[in-house]
């Protein structure tokens, strides 16, 4: 009876382990399991090869390689993020995911990775730096958004503030020229130099700030800290200002740690 109840105990300490999904194992197993997007261009989504592609893909590629291990790509949608990420179904989560107090109960976040904002955006020559230089400029903005009301709160009196329905029709008039800056998020932006590389459109400065954080499961410390040494590794050597002027078509701002 006792032998049969300790191998039951071992039975059940090596499942745990199994489906661990700190470094050490991820190492044994030789693959990460990573999410990302599964249709939110440019961070993720189906490329016309077939395959996911997208910033977030791009830094799951990296994780990989720097770990010498196969890469299994689980594309999710937002309610399966962290769901996946406590039932060991991913090891990692790295789908735009902004980091909160409430999110923070459940899962760990490693450093930021990707800038996720909203921002002014105008032709390189026209000079803006901040609010006040709005002033006499005709600006579109997507009616009733976030980027709306702040624009609205902020911009001074002079500002012809110019909204339209949709995100399209936003976009439409910045590229016809009908207005000369764009108040939008910097995925809507990068639409543009995405789909026209040679489109004259720079960020000014940022109206709100919402960076991306890769989730990890509580209890992966050393995993954790594995990315985030990555995270620091691929700001210092350039990496990620690559991926973010390749998919974003702007260099990386300053992310916090």
């Amino acid at each position: 009876m006792f032998k049969l109840i300790k191998y039951f105990i071992v039975i059940f300490l090596m499942t745990i382990t199994s489906s661990f999904a700190d470094l050490s194992n991820i190492l044994k197993k030789g693959e990460v399991k990573i999410a990302v997007p599964e249709a939110f261009a440019p961070f993720g989504s189906v490329g016309k090869t077939g395959e996911h592609e997208g910033y977030d893909v791009d830094v799951a590629k990296l994780i990989a390689k720097d770990l010498g291990v196969k890469l299994k790509i689980i594309p999710v949608v937002s309610k399966q993020r962290i769901p996946f990420l406590e039932t060991n179904k991913v090891d990692l989560v790295i789908s735009t995911m902004g980091a909160n107090p409430k999110r923070a109960k459940s899962i760990n976040f490693s450093s930021a990775y990707a800038p996720f904002y909203s921002g002014v955006f105008a032709p390189s020559n026209v000079k803006i730096h901040n609010y006040d230089d709005l002033d006499g400029l005709t600006v579109g903005v997507t009616g009733g958004t976030l980027e709306d009301l702040e624009l609205t709160k902020r911009a001074p009196k002079g500002t012809k503030i110019t909204r339209f329905g949709d995100n399209a029709a936003t976009l439409s008039a910045i590229k016809s020229k009908q207005v000369q800056v764009l108040v939008s998020g910097n995925t809507v932006a990068a639409s543009i130099t995405d789909s026209d590389p040679n489109f004259d459109l720079q960020r000014k400065f940022i109206i709100k700030d919402s960076p991306c954080f890769i989730g990890i499961k509580k209890g992966n410390e050393d995993l954790l800290r594995w990315v985030n040494v990555f995270i620091l590794h691929k700001k210092l050597g350039g990496d990620l200002n690559k991926i973010s002027q390749k998919w974003l078509g702007q260099d990386l701002p300053p992310l916090p740690s």
